[in-house]
């Protein structure tokens, strides 16, 4: 009882995407989660934004296992990338495993790593202070579950993604007798899903959405194209039968979706009704009418099925007369903007489109205000942090807990690095650690300070200029005059006399220093100082420069 329990999360807290949260209690740590990022317009060649995780190589020998609440790339993303520097088991309800051995095989230095496939209601110790319990909740993928953690100091309880479905999909209810259970039972802290605390009342079923969809297919002229997460297997299901009771046959377009739909049908979490699933090639000889086509890219990513399609750059798919395209999914906060491209895209090619702003093609599956307060009121924990959000979610859902008087030992809105220290008599945030973006770009990585992410935006603003100067090889002196070529920079015709006048600019500035004669880099430097501030006077742009000295 004398070490403190340290809540130290790592990612989804001030931002939507990335989750991971360790838990601490002496010589013992687990993490909650392992989840990825998509990146916005302005992280020009990114992938990727996976957690810091030197937090945890620091401490790796402590390090007991990696807890996942369910099979969403924001939970599970990034194990691949964590699991070849930071060598620990995984733990993992049964479709999110199956999901999780997918994206490990597909890299060389996670192929021999396994899952633990777990059990809720079953305990499983970690160390010898911590203890799990996962239970179950609804959301927009099967098996989701929560995490019940047993330290020597009390209970914690997160909730993971969750809502309160009455009429889920798959038929399995969120476990609320638990939750009451462990409620009175008494709970030191409480951890919980806070990306729609702004939204008031209850959130729609998943039948409401299964109801319009069977409608729009039904009653489509020609082809129906549903875009949405290729790991929403509930959505998929959704598809499936709306496409059987239309007499419509349903192809797969996207391989992250294909990979998914192949393990959830292997593992029994979808049913395919019978000649319902055709390759792409075999719907090509339907009629229009006949055909539902599946595909990725609900979130404007540039890579994605349907984005490609609505760009016309698709080999295999392209926009006809009387397709409907549902847009299946809600924009997550940053993606708005490339989501609206894609759909003004398609409307311009004369598709019809269905999203969620006309129609009721989707619902989310996170618990809004009065379900937050319910299970506020149900676990009554002594502490309070709201957990994966933006930061006015987590202010939401504190406000929730303050107004309901829960919590009244703490409540605490932290971001990513925070340290929250708890004791027997005490809560207090102590310090912060290394909790940044880590960018994956191919095969390399880069942080938050990285030079080259600064210089892509610096080139995708305002271009490059570069400055070529001869020196004589013995001297180390300028000789004649420079060049400057520009890419993306102005229009040829604009910098004709402007280059000329920057080449007299920097023949006067090294004429007045002779002493950088010799020394290369020296004169690298002041010919960037020197055509930055003379390109930012005269254009008001601030392109990247780049010196070149050739010698003769």
């Amino acid at each position: 009882m004398d070490s403190p329990l340290r809540i130290i999360p790592l990612g989804g807290l001030g931002e939507i995407g990335k989750n991971m949260l360790a838990v601490e209690y002496g010589e013992d740590i687990i993490v909650v989660d392992c989840g990825v990022q998509f990146p916005n317009e302005d992280m020009p060649g990114v992938d990727l934004i996976i957690p810091d995780i030197s937090y945890l190589l620091e401490r790796s020998e402590r390090v007991r296992a990696i807890l996942i609440t369910h099979g969403h790339e924001d939970h599970i993303g990034a194990l691949p990338f964590v699991l070849s520097q930071l060598d620990v088991p995984v733990f993992a309800p049964r479709l999110a495993q199956g999901l999780i051995s997918v994206k490990l095989k597909e890299r060389r230095a996670t192929r021999g790593k396994t899952v633990e496939v777990i059990e809720p209601g079953i305990k499983y110790e970690f160390g010898e202070n911590l203890r799990a319990t996962w239970f179950r909740v609804c959301h927009s993928i099967p098996d989701a579950m929560g995490i019940a953690i047993e330290t020597p100091l009390g209970m914690v309880i997160h909730t993971g993604d969750f809502k309160i479905d009455h009429t889920p999909v798959d038929g399995r209810t969120i476990d609320l007798p638990a939750l009451a259970r462990y409620g009175s039972e008494g709970v030191l802290l409480m951890l919980s899903d806070s990306t729609y605390a702004e939204v008031p009342g209850y959130t729609a079923s998943e039948r409401v959405v299964g109801e319009a969809l069977d409608l729009a297919i039904r009653d489509a002229p020609g082809r129906v194209m549903v875009a949405t997460f290729a790991s929403l297997i509930s959505r998929i299901q959704q598809v499936l039968d709306a496409a059987e009771r239309s007499g419509r046959k349903v192809s797969i377009v996207g391989r992250s979706m294909v990979d998914n739909v192949n393990v959830a049908s292997e593992m029994g979490y979808l049913t395919i009704p019978p000649e319902t699933l055709l390759p792409l090639s075999a719907t090509r000889r339907l009629p229009p009418e006949q055909v539902v086509l599946m595909t990725t890219g609900s979130q404007g990513e540039p890579t994605s099925a349907l984005v490609r399609i609505a760009n016309k750059d698709h080999r295999d798919v392209s926009i006809m007369e009387g397709d409907t395209v549902i847009i299946s999914a809600t924009p997550i906060p940053g993606n708005e903007l490339a989501v609206s491209r894609t759909i003004d895209n398609l409307l311009r090619q004369g598709a019809h489109v269905l999203y969620d702003r006309v129609a009721t093609v989707h619902v989310h599956g996170h618990a809004s205000q009065e379900e937050l307060k319910l299970v506020l009121n149900l676990v009554r924990p002594r502490h309070f942090v709201p957990v994966h959000g933006e930061y006015r979610h987590l202010v939401a859902h504190a406000q929730l807990a303050w107004d309901l008087k829960v919590a009244e030992s703490g409540i605490f809105v932290l971001e990513d690095g925070d340290v929250l220290e708890l004791t027997q008599d005490s809560a207090a945030v102590v310090e912060k650690v290394s909790a940044g973006p880590i960018y994956i770009d191919g095969l390399t990585t880069h942080d938050g300070q990285s030079q080259v992410l600064s210089q892509r935006r610096a080139l995708s603003k305002d271009g490059v200029v570069v400055v070529v100067l001869s020196v004589d090889r013995r001297t180390g002196k300028v000789v004649g005059d420079a060049k400057t070529v520009a890419s993306g920079f102005m229009d040829l015709e604009e910098t004709s006399q402007l280059f000329q006048e920057l080449g007299a600019c920097l023949s006067k500035t090294l004429a007045e220093n002779p002493d950088l004669a010799g020394e290369p880099e020296l004169v690298k430097s002041k010919i960037r100082e020197t055509a930055r501030e003379f390109l930012s006077k005269e254009t008001k742009r601030w392109p990247m420069i780049i010196p070149v000295l050739l010698e003769l």
